[in-house]
């Protein structure tokens, strides 16, 4: 294991530069979850890290190492392709043991390493299959026992599960995430999917156009996004973002609607709420009003499209008996639920 660190790392192809002063330190064991919108520099970054791509500025430190100049093989380092990228004609325990093919360690140690990583896996009896006789989840598992024979300071995952179906998705999430408690090793693991990140990480990496948008806990960027593109990109559904004017403690919406605010907030600026802290409430104690357009039953709640003057925002309703598409409806949320966002930087506020 091995911490991991990116100081001002920059990437430009030609005169086109895609990644702008990344700087950002992983410590030993830390599962980190790279994720943002396609193109956004995420697979850049680890590439970078994995000696795939060229650094153009700035320094990649794996263990207190610059391993700018060092090939891929020599960084101590292995990683997990979205393609599985394992090998059809051999069985599973050749395909997990290809990554010691170059090791000098004595075959009955090899063979003993590879029976160990199957045993973590849970693929000991599957060792002598061939990869069509898998399913995707098992051969994604081969994938990471090829990574995990060499015992690497560090994974890298390139969105590895986003070929699997739904259900495959969510159990190898939990696999992963076990995975790493028992083994304890530090792990880099980009997806645009920010249920993954979520449900994942210790700490979260969320990019845009080659720039950092924040870094921090499931939690912190979930309660207290930097600005309004992580309040929008975390968060399913994203948040309500309703822009407006604050002076004196009054926050005028583009509705109408006036909400409280503190009254150090001034001027042009956007109320954001989630949508499980917006929820019905009667008129005479509302926060907002108006009309639903659409309802999305979710079983546990469902989800209500409301029309207020113009604007839509998402609200959680009851799971039973909930509000139907045609009604008027008040919404209120606590206090704490707002979050005020600059409307000019998008930058929060407070």
């Amino acid at each position: 294991m091995a911490n991991l660190s990116l100081k001002s790392l920059v990437k430009r192809y030609g005169k086109t530069e895609v990644l702008h002063g990344i700087d950002l330190d992983i410590a030993d064991g830390e599962f980190v979850v790279l994720v943002g919108p396609s193109g956004c520099g995420k697979s850049t970054t680890l590439r970078m890290i994995a000696g795939l791509e060229e650094v153009t500025d700035g320094v990649v430190e794996i263990g207190g190492k610059v391993v700018n100049n060092l090939e891929p093989k020599d960084r101590d380092i292995a990683m997990v392709f979205q393609n599985y990228a394992i090998y059809p004609h051999m069985s599973v325990r050749k395909n997990i043991g290809f990554g010691l093919r170059s090791s000098s360690m004595p075959k009955a140690d090899k063979e003993a390493r590879i029976d160990e990583v199957a045993a973590l896996l849970g693929m000991t009896e599957y060792l002598g299959r061939k990869p069509a006789a898998l399913s995707g989840g098992q051969r994604q598992r081969v994938a990471i026992g090829r990574a995990m024979v060499r015992d690497p300071s560090v994974f890298l995952f390139d969105e590895p599960l986003s070929n699997l179906d739904a259900q495959l998705r969510t159990q190898m999430r939990l696999e992963i995430k076990k995975l790493h408690k028992r083994v304890g090793s530090t792990i880099v693991f980009v997806t645009h999917d920010q249920v993954e990140a979520m449900t994942m990480a210790d700490r979260i990496v969320i990019m845009k156009d080659g720039y950092i948008q924040q870094v921090g806990s499931p939690a912190d960027v979930y309660h207290s996004p930097a600005n309004t593109f992580v309040a929008q990109f975390i968060g399913a559904p994203s948040m309500n973002l309703l822009p407006g004017h604050a002076r004196a403690g009054r926050l005028t919406l583009e509705s109408g609607a006036e909400l409280s605010v503190p009254d150090t907030v001034n001027g042009d600026v956007i109320i954001g709420v989630r949508p499980e802290d917006l929820r019905p409430t009667p008129l005479d104690r509302a926060n907002l009003s108006g009309n639903i357009d659409v309802t999305e039953p979710l079983g546990s709640g469902t989800l209500l499209y409301v029309d207020i003057g113009g604007t839509e925002v998402i609200a959680t309703g009851p799971g039973r008996d909930a509000p139907e598409a045609g009604d008027r409806i008040g919404l209120g949320y606590d206090a704490e639920a707002i979050h005020l966002f600059d409307a000019a930087s998008g930058e929060a506020i407070g």
